[in-house]
């Protein structure tokens, strides 16, 4: 009986802590080049693309996604950072989509 409420509070430390044994990574996306957004060197494209589109929307107060807008521009990304490798996502996002207001 003891036994099996020890292995139970082990499982629910567990599962209530299981971050605490995973690294932490943090990124700072106005550093992340064409180069490394395309060639998948931070992580998959569209995960950083997703997390653009957000903070900008956001900046814009806009709550509405487009899904065919948001393809469209993710793929002028892509080919902008393709022609441009040195160039940061930053810069290629504001170049293409203008600044956040």
């Amino acid at each position: 009986m003891k036994t099996s409420k020890l292995v139970a509070s082990g499982l629910l430390i567990a599962l209530l802590f299981p971050a605490s044994t995973r690294a932490q990574v943090t990124i700072d996306v106005s550093k992340i080049t064409c180069d490394q957004f395309n060639l998948y060197k931070v992580t998959d494209p569209r995960n950083i693309a997703i997390w653009l589109s957000g903070y900008y929307n956001g900046k814009r107060d806009n709550t509405v996604i487009d899904t065919q807008v948001f393809a469209d521009n993710y793929d002028k990304l892509r080919t902008h950072c393709t022609r441009n490798p040195n160039r940061t996502v930053l810069q290629a996002v504001e170049m293409l989509f203008g600044p956040p207001k």
